[in-house]
């Protein structure tokens, strides 16, 4: 089995900058170019959420994506769709960079977990991030994913212990995603000193027990952030900036401009 984009990319040891999407927010017919836009402005990996109607982890601006999301038509079927056409160049250019899927176990689950795998896998995804997911209760999901070439990521808080970071990290294909602070997506108050101290030590932390790549978000709003995180991980991820920098937008076209001027801001 070839080697997926993700690991193919983590090995130029390069520091990443990472965006979540929410496909067809604001309007439909967004997805494909701004998918290509982000690409094009510089996105290592591009992870799209999967909508769902009932978002616990994620903060206003992203179940309002959900929800705008869903209202627009997207399944996971059709999202699937969507990546295929992206690889396909049906639509925009082809689109090269990895993609990676978040989204909870419900519609994952409900459209049948090893179809899924099989029809990602074929669509172009690279690589499946289930938040609500324990990776005590994956031992099945694991071996499929791993089975169909995915990248399998799991979640790190600030308040995992360090056994259970050894546990994620060697679960975890390629890297770790680190949540900055035990917050919703999106609510993070990274700027005061308190808080800024917290989640060096933490990230610290974290570096002490990972051997592979860790890579951090919530709350990452601008280059500074990003180039903060970038000294204690290896990728900074950016979505709900991104989405409140779109949100206006009332065409693909316009999607596609604003994202592309608001990620090269990042850089």
């Amino acid at each position: 089995m070839s080697q997926n984009r993700i690991s193919t990319l983590l090995q130029q040891d390069k520091k990443l900058l990472i965006a979540y999407y929410m496909p067809e927010f604001p309007v439909a017919g967004a997805t494909l170019p701004v998918l290509e836009a982000l690409e094009d402005s510089g996105a290592d990996i591009i992870e799209l959420g999967i909508p769902f109607s009932d978002p616990i982890g994620d903060g206003p601006v992203i179940q309002a994506a959900a929800f705008t999301a869903i209202r627009n038509g997207v399944t996971l079927r059709n999202l699937l769709e969507l990546v295929k056409k992206a690889r396909n160049g049906e639509g925009c250019r082809k689109i090269t960079v990895p993609v990676l899927l978040m989204g909870y176990s419900n519609p994952l689950f409900a459209y049948g977990g090893d179809c899924f795998l099989t029809d990602a896998v074929e669509a172009g995804v690279d690589g499946i991030l289930i938040p609500d997911l324990p990776p005590e209760e994956a031992t099945d999901y694991l071996a499929m994913a791993k089975g169909a070439g995915l990248s399998v990521v799991f979640l790190i808080s600030p308040v995992t212990p360090p056994e259970r970071i050894e546990m994620i990290d060697n679960l975890s294909t390629d890297f770790s995603y680190c949540i900055a602070v035990n917050a919703t997506t999106g609510t993070a108050k990274l700027s005061d000193s308190a808080t800024e101290a917290a989640v060096d030590d933490y990230l610290k932390r974290v570096r002490k027990h990972a051997r592979k790549k860790i890579v951090v978000g919530f709350g990452i709003k601008d280059k500074a952030r990003v180039e903060h995180m970038w000294q204690l991980a290896d990728g900074a991820v950016v979505g709900t900036a991104l989405l409140q920098h779109i949100s206006g937008c009332t065409t693909p076209d316009e999607c596609a401009r604003e994202a592309a001027g608001f990620w090269k801001s990042l850089r």
